[in-house]
């Protein structure tokens, strides 16, 4: 049974509307629009700091369900909730369709992951370990990777460089999501109420059952969508894993008179809407931070400031790489045909653009704690350019050797890559 569209831009002619769709769906649009978002909340908060948090403390919702929320936390919970159902979708067709299906592909990007992950988090903590006034509580901050942001620098700067880079990328990043979903779901919930966590899972076991049954279409399934966020907010365990869950729940295998499954359904039409809508509002409303010259160099000069820079700066190219290396060196995985080590390391640098789960993590490592999120966020932002400048460099000077590469081949690239003696 084939899935009805929503008209979520009806006034629109559909030929319009379904060149905007494209347009959100696309990841440097996507990538520019978060980038967008934060470059606003800066300018906004250094000019009339007042104002904007004026703007994001201000409430609004039902109070009688625990709804009355500001805005800042409305973005954290609610738009992220969609860019986490998106995320939910992509792992459910990466199991079941995709590269995670078969465990001797998996091992790779999961190797990488994993190592991407625990070095950021480990050097995190040998910092603040080390040194004095020290903070464990934003381990989990340096471990996440944006990719939106990674994938749009990729796509700019990598016209000339091979298509299994940009597919190892976007499976790390599959990979990355669910790791950082399951660290948001297990290290920062403090308080947990059982009664509304089952209720939260039995409504996406609900359309799980619908689901298999082929009853009802998206228009049946939104209110059970909203009711198991409600109730996953309530839980204490972060709203945004209701998205995750339902994504999951969702159908990946298309039925013989369908074109294509649920959940390449779902996630085409919401893409666009957390691309170009939900995500660039979150970084409005969570990036917004005063910079001075202080602020910059308690960066540096603070062991939460410096563990974030190194942890996503060193310990994302240092975790990727040398997890890559693991995988290859001691299990039956093997680099895609294409790639080299260099384009790893290359990967690697840009993996350390870490914004919007990073973002997400700090607001909820230090919630009480207004002058370390601040100092968080700082970080997080000076990081992430550092990184995106580091890993625009490498990338130029690795499309220009794939360009040559193709020049020499008649616009095709050898079977067999060699490396660039200068590369990356």
């Amino acid at each position: 049974m084939s899935q009805p569209t929503p008209e979520v831009f009806h006034r629109l002619p559909e030929r319009e509307r379904r060149t905007l769709f494209d347009i959100f769906r696309a990841e440097t649009t996507g990538g520019f629009l978060l980038l967008a978002g934060a470059a606003i909340a800066l300018i906004w908060a250094n000019v009339s700091p007042e104002s904007y948090k004026s703007v994001t403390s201000l409430t609004f919702g039902p109070a009688a369900l625990n709804l009355d929320l500001s805005v800042s936390t409305w973005a954290k919970d609610g738009l992220l909730a969609i860019f986490f159902l998106v995320v939910g979708l992509e792992l459910k067709r990466e199991f079941v369709v995709g590269e995670l299906r078969k465990p001797a592909e998996a091992i790779l990007p999961m190797f990488a992951a994993v190592m991407g992950m625990v070095v950021p988090a480990a050097l995190f903590i040998i910092i603040n370990l080390a040194a004095e006034g020290g903070d464990l509580r934003g381990w989990a901050i340096p471990s996440a990777t944006d990719i939106a942001f990674a994938l749009a620098v990729l796509a700019v700067i990598g016209s000339a460089l091979p298509t299994a880079l940009r597919a190892f990328l976007l499976t790390l990043a599959v990979v990355d999501d669910l790791l950082a979903i399951l660290i948001i779901a297990i290290a920062f919930t403090d308080t947990l109420k059982l009664a509304f966590l089952a209720g939260s899972f039995a409504l996406v076991g609900l359309y799980w059952f619908m689901q298999r049954r082929r009853w009802g279409n998206l228009w049946v399934y939104l209110p059970i969508w909203i009711a198991a966020w409600v109730l996953m907010h309530e839980s204490g365990v972060h709203a945004t894993i209701a998205g995750v869950a339902i994504g999951l729940a969702t159908r990946a295998l298309p039925d013989p008179d369908e074109s294509t499954s649920p959940a390449e359904h779902y996630e085409h039409l919401i893409r666009p809407i957390s691309a170009g809508f939900a995500v660039p509002l979150f970084a409005l409303f969570a990036a917004g931070v005063t910079i001075n010259p202080e602020k910059l160099a308690q960066v540096f000069t603070t062991p939460i400031g410096l563990g974030i820079v190194v942890g996503l700066v060193v310990g994302k190219t240092i975790g990727i790489t040398g997890g890559t290396w693991v995988a290859v060196r001691y299990t039956r995985a093997t680099l895609a045909r294409g790639l080299t080590w260099a384009d790893v390391t290359v990967v690697s640098v840009l993996a350390g653009i870490g914004f919007t789960v990073s973002l997400l993590i700090a607001s909820l490592a230090f919630e009480t704690d207004d002058a370390l999120i601040e100092l968080s966020k700082t970080a997080i932002l000076v990081a992430s350019l550092l990184a995106a400048v580091l890993a625009s460099i490498a990338l130029s000077r690795r499309n220009k050797h794939y360009k040559r590469l193709r020049a020499a081949n008649h616009g095709r690239l050898p079977e067999s890559v060699p490396d660039d003696p200068g590369g990356a």
